[in-house]
């Protein structure tokens, strides 16, 4: 199963985060006066990207002219790219420094069609921009929040409170439920029509990954489940999820849905192999990577349905 996450969208270590390098107090000036360090302009929730030769990341360097006007505190320390620095501007909604052949552009946008180290470098910097969007302000007392630790904390400016906080992910579990070559999916009203996914949900407090899976088919279908076995975990920076992949047995029997889901049914593997009536997650996503290896175990082939 090892092996097998590094598949994973948003995966793998093209990102060199060296942690321990956010307590030194000149990070900043060093990856300033350093050539080779990569900026990577993030304004909102869009990228500054690249679109020829293909798309990609349009990183900045330290001679840019928006480095001389942005605030210190919008700069963060995302760790090393390639051998070289990659700090992340987190430039104010709607500011732009596009160029020719630039273009400010979402994630979601981008899936399937970046490099995967890049789409792994945009989910970490989109999730810790939203963090930092929502914490300007303490949780505790309200006072203003401040940076610290190049950035991946923010601390209450109360001399009073002194709260600190650090970027949120919230886990949650998607699993596929299998009876032998049948599969259980469902879909959400706002999907495009036909397709079917994974089911999935956020883990409560106080709650195992397990019971969160047998709870969340449980609840969404009416089936009891057993047997939940991990199988990979994605992140899924919209805004801060880190999808928990699993597998689990139950026997195919009738549905009652909590409303949650539009439709589930059990599908057999030949349906999904022909695409009968169903439109399969994006390949993209750890749902149809947990809906592959159901269907290789079960017919010892390896699905080829888009």
């Amino acid at each position: 199963m090892t092996a097998a996450s590094s598949h994973n969208p948003f995966s793998g270590a093209g990102l060199d985060r060296r942690s321990a390098a956010r307590a030194a107090s000149d990070w900043l000036p060093e990856a300033l006066a350093d050539a080779n360090t990569r900026f990577l302009l993030t304004s909102g929730t869009q990228h500054l990207m690249r679109r020829t030769p293909e798309p990609a990341i349009a990183f900045l360097d330290s001679t840019h002219p928006l480095l001389r006007e942005i605030e210190p505190q919008r700069l963060v320390l995302l760790g090393w790219y390639q051998g070289a620095r990659c700090v992340l501007i987190d430039a104010p909604p709607g500011y732009t420094a596009e160029s020719p052949g630039t273009v400010l552009a979402e994630l979601r946008s981008l899936l399937g069609i970046l490099p995967e180290d890049q789409a792994a470098i945009l989910a970490c910097a989109r999730a810790l921009v939203i963090w930092r969007s929502r914490h300007q302000h303490c949780g505790a007392c309200g006072a203003p929040t401040t940076p610290r630790s190049a950035g991946h904390s923010l601390a209450c400016t109360s001399s009073e409170c002194g709260a600190e906080f650090f970027p949120r992910i919230d886990p949650a579990v998607i699993v596929v439920v299998t009876d032998a070559d049948r599969v259980l999916l469902g879909r959400q009203p706002s999907w495009p029509a036909g397709r079917y996914s994974a089911l999935a949900g956020f883990v409560e407090p106080g709650e195992t990954l397990e019971d969160a899976v047998l709870r969340e088919v449980h609840e969404e279908t009416g089936v009891r489940a057993s047997a939940p076995r991990y199988f990979a975990s994605q992140a899924w920076p919209f805004p801060s999820s880190l999808m928990l992949g699993f597998h689990a047995t139950a026997s195919v029997g009738p549905l009652e849905l909590d409303g949650e889901l539009e439709a589930a049914q059990w599908f057999e593997a030949r349906q999904i192999a022909a695409a009968a009536g169903i439109l399969l997650p994006p390949h993209h996503t750890i749902a149809r990577r947990l809906i592959e290896s159901w269907y290789l175990r079960a017919t010892g082939s390896a699905l080829e349905a888009g």
